[in-house]
């Protein structure tokens, strides 16, 4: 027992010699700091600096960024910003401080000034990559991570998407009382999946939790800040629907979740990480179709198959 807290000591120790300032210090708070403290945040200040509110799950206080000044299209299909344009940016708290991840939606021309001012301001990039195959424009995914204070982290998000289009006013019309209708079968879908989806503007979404926890510096990752597998439906009439998501896979995983897609006439479009030090290694799979939401469904249940899911809600 001695001999193991002086090796891990010496590894600290080292660490701490070689790495750049702002990495320690996120490194020594992972490590030591209670996994999570009572959550003493005024998450008002956030909601100013983002202009406005946050979706709350638990610890977790996620903040949409649709990118809703987009007209986007693949196979004659409108993307929905719920479909497949919604960035985020989500906190939790640890220790004294909190943990920031997020997934940014920005166009080609709009990576790199957005990237420039995230790292000018010592916001990590945890990836930079596609979701889709053909959408016109091409759209691109930014993942970004910190530790701190969330007010300064949301503070250095927004003044990194001022360098893009992304709209950083909430939409002043109000979300319809009733969602429209989808017109395919929903009961259907939620009972083929074994999840309860949820109609959010026009698409019908569902979160799948892992039943294995997929860990960073020591701490599960949430279901909110993108530990659980994604799918939409958006309807494209008589029926069908258009799909997308990512699927959360361990390396096992990979092959025969990607082969039940495929057998099942669904576009494998991406994979790849989203975080960098994640334990055990996770990889996002995304995906697309567009044909009878019942039919994509049984397809989408046997790929649920291959990865470890939680029971259906």
């Amino acid at each position: 027992m001695r001999t193991k807290l002086i090796l891990t000591s010496a590894l600290v120790l080292a660490f701490v010699a070689a790495a750049p300032k702002g990495t320690v210090e996120s490194f020594l708070r992972l490590c030591y700091a209670p996994a999570f403290a009572a959550d003493s945040t005024d998450w008002k200040k956030v909601d100013t600096v983002f202009g406005r509110s946050a979706a709350v799950s638990g610890a977790v206080h996620r903040y949409g960024f649709p990118r809703s000044d987009l007209k986007v299209t693949l196979d004659g299909v409108s993307i929905k910003p719920g479909l497949a344009l919604g960035g985020w940016v989500a906190f939790t708290p640890i220790g004294d401080a909190s943990m920031m991840m997020g997934d940014l939606v920005l166009t080609e021309t709009e990576i790199n000034p957005v990237m420039t001012k995230l790292l000018a301001s010592g916001v990590e990039v945890t990836a930079i990559h596609n979701h889709l195959l053909r959408a016109t424009p091409p759209t691109f995914y930014m993942h970004v991570g910190g530790i701190g204070d969330p007010a300064q982290l949301a503070e250095k998000v927004r003044d990194a998407l001022a360098e893009s289009k992304t709209p950083l006013t909430a939409p002043s019309a109000p979300v319809a009382a009733t969602p429209p209708d989808l017109g395919f079968d929903t009961a259907q879908v939620d009972a083929t999946l074994g999840f309860k989806g949820k109609n959010n503007n026009g698409v019908y979404q569902f979160g799948v939790p892992r039943s294995d926890t997929i860990k960073m510096g020591g701490m599960a990752i949430p279901a909110a800040m993108g530990g659980a597998i994604v799918i939409n439906f958006q309807p494209t009439g008589e029926g069908k629907a258009a799909i997308t998501g990512d699927f959360v896979a361990l390396a096992a995983e990979v092959n025969p979740l990607i082969k039940a897609l495929r057998d099942n006439g669904i576009e494998v479009t991406a994979i790849h990480n989203h975080m960098l030090d994640d334990e055990p290694r996770a990889f996002f799979i995304h995906f697309w179709a567009n044909d009878d939401a019942v039919k994509l469904a049984k397809g989408l249940r046997t790929a649920l198959d291959a990865v470890h899911v939680a029971v259906g809600g």
